[in-house]
């Protein structure tokens, strides 16, 4: 039996008396040696990684929320100027959205302003104007003016704000402050031109239908006005507004390893006096599920850019940076995973098999040509 099995040996030994080291061969030896242990480092490398698996599925998710998280920059606009307005196809709009949102006052240099006193350089009114007309007494309770855009008789509007919030409301815009008492006592003009040269640092999110549709970032305050969105700007008094701005950061949902957001970074100089600056999105939903099983549902997105100035012949655009989302009806869907151990030795093995091989053949060509050569010198025949 045992001489039935060393006939099947299909690795015959060689006696070392047979054996010819060459300095070629020794030279060969070590350097595939050498390209041996590199793949094998890069092989048990991607053994012990993760790797992640890519998968295409039509998207079927239904009745979910979109999140948008935004940090940007207007280096020439106040933030007494700058307001937020978010809208859909499905017709739900937020206007002069402030929840979630942090706005910080910057000077020309980008630094932040920390503090500022309120009321710099306001007329100074002891008694505010009553809706009835009259002054405030000390035992009366104040109930500002709304100034014709009261809903109903027990309106009242006790601050600027609420001046501008019911004119919104009702579809008017605010041509002269100053000619409102609220405004004019809390000097809101003046306010306005204490921040001249400011810039603003918006930051936050918004949490929207999953549906297509736009946010953007404007003066003034927006309303509706024969189903038509327009914004306030009479307000402020300027025929111009710089909406030169820089994207820190902006993304559509969680971060997940490998995400790029192509708008983060981004910074665009307006040169023209004033214009539109949109960017259009498609926004791709992605599933991230990592090696411990956690699920993370986020999106990715492509964007392109475009400048809309101010034409002759042409209305003028509403000044400001608008971001036009819609969502691609394809998810992606990435899987992290270990390689399996059989496929890792059977790499390793093809790795040392094809090494050894291609070593062999390399060795075997470089023999014989030295032999053949020497061979030829010994009859005289090699020129």
């Amino acid at each position: 039996m045992f001489t039935k099995l060393r006939r099947l040996d299909a690795y015959p030994k060689i006696n070392e008396d047979f054996y010819k080291r060459t300095l070629s061969g020794g030279v060969i030896t070590i350097a595939s040696s050498i390209v041996m242990l590199l793949l094998f480092i890069s092989e048990l490398r991607l053994y012990l990684h993760a790797v992640a698996e890519t998968k295409l599925v039509v998207d079927t998710s239904r009745g979910e929320t979109l999140r948008i998280n935004f940090d940007v920059t207007f280096p020439a606009l106040a933030c007494t100027m700058l307001s937020l307005d978010a809208m859909d196809i499905s017709g739900e709009q937020h206007l002069d959205v402030r929840h979630d949102i942090i706005k910080k006052r910057i000077d020309s240099h980008g630094n932040v302003i920390e503090s500022r006193q309120d009321g710099i350089g306001a007329p100074k009114i002891e008694k505010p104007l009553q809706r009835h007309g009259g002054r405030l007494e000390h035992n009366e309770t104040y109930c500002g003016s709304c100034y014709g855009a009261e809903v109903s008789d027990e309106d009242c509007c006790n601050t600027c704000e609420e001046v501008r919030e019911a004119y919104r409301k009702k579809g008017w815009g605010m041509s002269n402050p100053d000619l409102i008492d609220q405004c004019k006592r809390e000097g809101f003009l003046q306010k306005i031109k204490d921040e001249e040269g400011e810039g603003c640092n918006i930051y936050g999110f918004l949490e929207v239908n999953k549906v297509a549709g736009n946010f953007h970032f404007a003066p003034g305050k927006s309303f509706q006005q024969s189903n038509v969105h327009v914004h306030d700007l009479l307000a402020f008094q300027k025929d111009s507004f710089n909406i030169s701005h820089r994207i820190n950061r902006l993304s559509f949902g969680e971060y997940f390893p490998g995400v790029v957001n192509p708008l983060d970074g981004v910074q665009w100089v307006q040169e023209a006096p004033s214009g539109m600056y949109q960017y259009f999105i498609k926004v791709v939903p992605t599933v991230y599920t990592d090696i411990s099983g956690h699920t993370i549902q986020s999106n990715q997105f492509s964007v392109t850019e475009h400048f809309r100035g101010a034409e002759f012949g042409r209305p003028q655009s509403l000044p400001g940076v608008f971001f036009f989302y819609d969502l691609s009806p394809i998810k992606v869907t990435f899987t992290e995973g270990h390689v399996s151990f059989l496929h890792f030795l059977t790499n390793v093995c093809a790795i040392v098999g094809g090494v050894f091989t291609v070593s062999g053949i390399l060795d075997s060509f470089i023999y014989h040509g030295q032999k053949a050569i020497k061979k030829k010198m010994e009859i005289g025949k090699f020129s």
